[in-house]
């Protein structure tokens, strides 16, 4: 069997509770409800570590950040760290990204061949959380909920534009590819940036929502006293005191994130509409995936950078040439996407094993293979110090030094309300999880790792900033004198090439 082509769409900050199997009832999303129908969905997929940086590095190589060492989105992605991108492009494939990665340093690329556009957040060491000053708020760049007192309509933003340059370029690409020039297998990562707030829509999109029955939060939000420690230091850390949220900007809230969704899906569908019309869907795998989630007001929170479901789970469906579409419930990572995109390329799984903390989805097919435990890590903004969780069968246990643990049931408790902990009855379970959590972590030398990284940056970056500066951003290669027609081709040629299909 040829090995297909692989098509990954990424997006930013889309809660995986809204895809309980494919997107929920009241999204307005019918390209990715077409797409969930042909697709494996992964009902329980969790993010390796709930912000984007650190996500992404996971994401790419398959590892956890502590051994990523991208603890915050301002660590460095070392250049020596294997990705997807660099075991496909071993394999023969053409790698390319048009997108969003937050990569951080001078390695902009981490295995692809080529990039379409530049990134829309910095790549550099700016954005260094500081363990040494707890509480201390970083206000320039740190998260604030003026993303909910904002929101509303906008035909352009920051984001929109650049959401529509990566799926201008996505599509542009497509037809470069459907007309054969490089006979190799492509993967080409499509990475938006919606819905990651401010939520701001367009109108049409926000006209959608007008009677949606999702604009206010299933569980209200929570006193600050209710909270757990993690639960207050975020609130903090956005600054929740300068703000008076009010029910209506909640809803407005909401309101653009699901518009932002509904922006997402019409992007989708122009993708997926040029890859149906250059006669390569068949032979095309395709993988729909977020980074992390957004608590969109639940229990008082929003944003990321926690455990609870809204944050770290994330949509996750892959449709690929044999596999049969259904829906899985065991929990699963995107850890798992590395290995799973290997095995989809026809690689050698068990050469690439020792460079990945994920699993091959496919074993899952059958439905007679058991995921082992989910793993994930936090250690940026609003944490004082490194925060792990697992989520094993039913259970997801929450630890950090600092911190009492948290565990939850959530087969019996979805919405995480009820902090087993301290339970008698759930004794074992909880010595059982805490068992694995320090079978596989050293928490007092993860933090020292940490802090240490953050100490040389806070050295770094004020001495990168004197004098003449070099950015690490990336610049996209536009050879102009090679587009289109130029005195040192053959027009007969040429507008052969540049055909597909031909002779139509």
């Amino acid at each position: 069997m040829a090995r297909p082509n692989i098509l990954i769409i990424m997006v930013d900050q889309l809660n995986g509770t809204l895809f309980p199997d494919g997107p929920a009832d009241f999204l307005h999303a019918p390209h990715l409800r077409a797409l969930a129908a042909r697709s494996v969905r992964f009902a329980n997929s969790y993010t390796a570590s709930p912000l984007c940086a650190p996500a992404r590095a996971s994401f790419m190589s398959g590892q956890l950040p502590s051994r990523t060492r991208v603890y915050d989105n301002a660590a460095e992605f070392a250049s020596d760290i294997p990705t997807y991108a660099h075991h496909l492009r071993s394999a023969g494939y053409h790698t390319s990204l048009s997108g969003k990665m937050h990569f951080v340093g001078p390695d902009q690329l981490h295995g692809f061949e080529e990039r379409l556009t530049t990134d829309i957040y910095p790549a550099d060491f700016g954005w260094t959380p500081d363990y040494r000053k707890p509480g201390e708020r970083i206000d320039w760049w740190y998260h604030n909920l003026g993303s909910v007192t904002g929101a509303g309509i906008a035909e352009i933003t920051n984001q929109l534009e650049y959401d529509d340059e990566v799926a201008y370029n996505a599509t542009r690409k497509l037809y470069d590819l459907s007309r054969r020039q490089d006979e190799r297998p492509w993967c080409l990562t499509v990475s938006f940036t919606h819905p990651h707030d401010p939520y701001v829509a367009r109108r049409k999109f926000w006209d959608l929502y007008e009677d949606c029955p999702a604009l206010d939060p299933t569980v209200p939000a929570l006193s600050f006293e209710e909270m757990d420690a993690h639960s207050r230091r975020l609130l903090e850390a956005c600054d929740y005191k300068a703000f008076d949220i009010t029910a209506e900007q909640i809803r407005r809230a909401r309101r653009g994130y699901f518009a932002n969704i509904s922006y997402i899906d019409e992007k989708v569908g122009e993708i997926l509409d040029v890859l149906e019309r250059t006669r390569m869907g068949e032979d095309t795998a395709i993988l729909f995936v977020s980074d992390h989630g957004d608590m969109l007001g639940e229990r008082g929170l929003w944003f990321k950078m926690c455990f609870f479901d809204g944050s770290a789970r994330v949509p996750l469906m892959i449709s690929a040439p044999g596999w049969q579409p259904g829906l899985i419930d065991q929990p699963v990572s995107t850890l798992d996407v590395t290995p799973t995109l290997a095995g989809l390329a026809g690689l050698d799984i068990s050469a690439i094993a020792h460079w990945t903390d994920g699993e091959d989805l496919a074993q899952l097919l059958g439905g007679s293979k058991a995921h082992g435990p989910v793993l994930m890590e936090y250690a940026a903004e609003g944490s004082i110090a490194p925060l792990v969780a697992i989520r094993a069968d039913r259970f997801k246990l929450t630890v950090c030094e600092k911190d009492p643990p948290l565990l939850f049931d959530l087969r019996a408790d979805p919405h995480e309300l009820s902090n087993l902990a301290g339970d008698p009855a759930h004794a074992e379970t909880l010595d059982a999880l805490l068992s694995q959590v320090h079978l596989r972590w050293n928490l007092s030398g993860f933090d020292a790792q940490i802090r240490e990284s953050q100490a040389r940056r806070w050295v770094v970056y004020p001495a990168l900033r004197q004098g003449s500066y070099y950015p690490w951003d990336y610049q996209p290669l536009q050879k102009a004198a090679e587009r289109y027609m130029r005195n040192h081709m053959d027009l007969n040629v040429l507008e052969e090439n540049q055909r597909f299909p031909r002779g139509e």
